[in-house]
């Protein structure tokens, strides 16, 4: 969360994937992996993800977004960039911070895949049961 000159940094997290985030005043260019977002995203619904922090603060075309992403699947990096990118909007301006909290924007999702346990199918699921 270290802001350069006009450009504002930030780190979003979601199960295994990690964002990290600049923003700098511009045009509304969302960049991820130096690949746009319709190039790199096909569903809308990811797409639309991304832009809600800035939807939310109004800041939908005065600032480009580049972000580098690993890790995690598409949905995981999609909710990591949006923590990223609401994490860099409160360090750019601490007014939209009850805006993005009330949304829900703010909170890391801690929700992890579960481990599997030994002695059974997956996390939680056993092995078939017989009798004989």
């Amino acid at each position: 969360m270290v802001a350069r000159t006009e450009a504002f940094y930030a780190t979003g997290r979601r199960k295994t994937a990690i964002a990290r985030v600049w923003l700098t005043p511009g045009s509304g260019v969302i960049k991820i992996n130096k690949r746009d977002i319709d190039n790199y995203f096909g569903r809308a619904t990811s797409k639309m993800f991304i832009r809600q922090p800035l939807e939310a603060t109004e800041t939908i075309g005065r600032y480009d977004v580049f972000v580098n992403v690993c890790g995690g699947g598409l949905a995981g990096q999609a909710g990591a960039i949006r923590h990223g990118i609401t994490r860099a909007l409160m360090d750019l301006n601490a007014t939209f911070r009850p805006v993005l909290k009330k949304a829900g924007y703010v909170t890391r999702d801690p929700r992890k895949k579960e481990r599997k346990k030994y002695g059974q199918r997956g996390a939680r699921a056993r092995f078939q049961f017989s009798k004989r």
